[in-house]
């Protein structure tokens, strides 16, 4: 039994999320779960197999009785995102997760939690494990590297899941079923510039963008969250009108899927100004402060004098990532004219690091609709080349086409009526989920995604509701009792 989360229930569920919390498994370092995932399958006797990527699946006979039943897969990725606070000291290849407690919320201390995927992955394992279910057929599939691009999905290849009917675990909002997601594409920038040595009379000062919730880019982008690049960019763009600046560095976001929560740049300007500079970062802090107080309580922009003995960028490459980051497009494109309250599309300006005598840009474009998503990328693309950049596109993933006929859904929303007496809502979601490049792969399987409630994925403010994890393995639980005959 878990010694944090083990008096929870479901409790075969809950001591996997807890032994996984325990695993290090940040996105391409998922190995030693994988691991995890092969004993459960040994000590329980079950079939397995491993592709060449490293994707792992478990397969189950039916219960006595249940012989005949559609053959069914449930789904989810073993990686999560590692983001943590600043000024919290944690190695995510090495370190466990720490999860606590807190109400009706499963969290993490200063971490992502990791519950976008363990909790699907801790169902799937604890189905696996039962010995009272009844199901027929059943194989849990396990991907790896999905937030990074779900390459755990497009390494499949026919004939690694045998079922005809896909349950992903991944989604993240209780009471709803999703039958469809957006397709995503990166556009990866470069700017190449030559280093110029300080120029006399001027004082650095470092400029800090802190204290943003951040979250995912897709699920999150619509709530009005401040991005920390935008703002940074915005009072670099500023700052340079007023005293005329030089930019030494600029650093900011970690992942492509995460909204930015911060970002850092050191600036040099002529000494006679240094005070005058700060003076006018505290100005700024208190509009953007009043700007975002509603979204962003906590956001805090801050500037100090540093000894940074760094060169500078020359003028020319410094002006134009500046000018280009600030106004290039971030956010939502366009909402949907068929679905209500869903995100069409969108980009997110996600990654800024300075690398030598480079800055490199990450941004990552989403739509359920294939030619936009290619439109929003090209656009974006044109836009930096423009500015002399050097431009790279990533091959993306396709979306998964809502399909209000499927007869995995109308089992599900029976399946809920009879349950809570009450419709679920059916949904498409902003996000990446595996099931669009699965389809790929096999075209003839139905497939339909839900899960619990989870908060915050990928920030440190995640957070699984603990009464909706009970609900959520209830309904997979009858859901694999009820599935139709072959």
């Amino acid at each position: 039994m878990g010694e944090i989360l083990g008096q929870l229930k479901p409790e075969l569920l809950w001591n996997h999320f807890e032994e996984i919390c325990k695993i290090p498994h940040p996105s391409r370092k998922e190995a030693k779960l994988a691991d995890y995932v092969v004993s459960v399958a040994k000590k329980n006797n079950l079939e397995y197999s491993r592709d060449d990527f490293g994707n792992v699946i478990i397969r189950k006979p039916a219960t006595p009785g249940k012989e005949n039943l559609t053959p069914v897969v449930m789904q989810g990725h073993l990686d999560m995102v590692p983001e943590k606070n600043s000024d919290v000291a944690h190695d995510f290849e090495k370190d466990s997760i720490k999860c606590f407690v807190d109400g009706d919320w499963v969290r993490a201390k200063g971490t992502t939690l990791g519950s976008d995927n363990g909790i699907g992955v801790a169902a799937a394992l604890a189905v696996m494990e039962s010995k009272d279910l009844e199901h027929g057929p059943v194989e849990a599939l396990f991907t790896l590297d999905e937030e990074t691009g779900l390459f755990g999905a497009q390494a499949l290849k026919p004939g690694f899941v045998n079922g005809k009917i896909l349950l992903n675990l991944d989604s993240e909002e209780d009471g709803a079923l999703y039958i469809g997601c957006a397709g995503g594409q990166n556009t990866f920038v470069k700017f190449k510039f030559n280093q110029k040595d300080i120029p006399s009379n001027t004082s650095a000062i470092e400029i800090k963008v802190a204290g943003l919730k951040g979250g995912h880019s897709g699920l999150d982008i619509n709530t009005g969250r401040g991005n920390a690049i935008k703002l940074m960019t915005r009072l670099l763009h500023e700052l340079n009108y007023t005293f005329g600046i030089r930019l030494v560095s600029i650093n900011g976001g970690s992942k492509h899927n995460a909204i930015p929560r911060e970002c850092f740049s050191v600036i040099r300007v002529p000494k006679k100004f240094a005070s005058d500079a700060i003076a006018y970062v505290e100005r700024y802090n208190k509009i953007v402060q009043s700007e975002l107080a509603s979204v962003e309580p906590t956001l805090n922009v801050t500037a100090a004098e540093t000894k940074s003995k760094s060169k500078v960028l020359d003028k020319s490459t410094a002006k134009n990532l500046v000018d280009s980051l600030y106004s290039v497009p971030n956010g939502v494109i366009k909402m949907s004219a068929d679905i209500a309250g869903l995100v069409e599309t969108s980009t997110n300006l996600a990654v800024v690091v300075t690398k030598g005598k480079r800055v490199e840009v990450t941004l990552s474009q989403r739509s359920s609709v294939e030619s936009e998503k290619y439109d929003v990328s090209n656009s974006i693309s044109a836009f930096f080349k423009l500015a002399k950049a050097e431009v790279e596109q990533g091959d993306g993933y396709p979306g998964w086409k809502p399909n209000i006929q499927s007869p995995v859904l109308a089992t599900l929303k029976n399946v809920y009526h009879q349950m809570y007496n009450g419709e679920p809502e059916v949904k498409a979601i902003h996000a990446g989920l595996e099931c669009g490049i699965i389809k790929e792969r096999y075209p003839d399987m139905d497939m339909i995604s839900f899960g619990p409630t989870i908060m915050g994925a990928h920030s440190p403010d995640e957070r699984v509701q603990i009464s909706t994890v009970d609900k959520f393995w209830n309904l997979l639980s009858a859901v694999l009792k009820n599935i139709p005959s072959n």
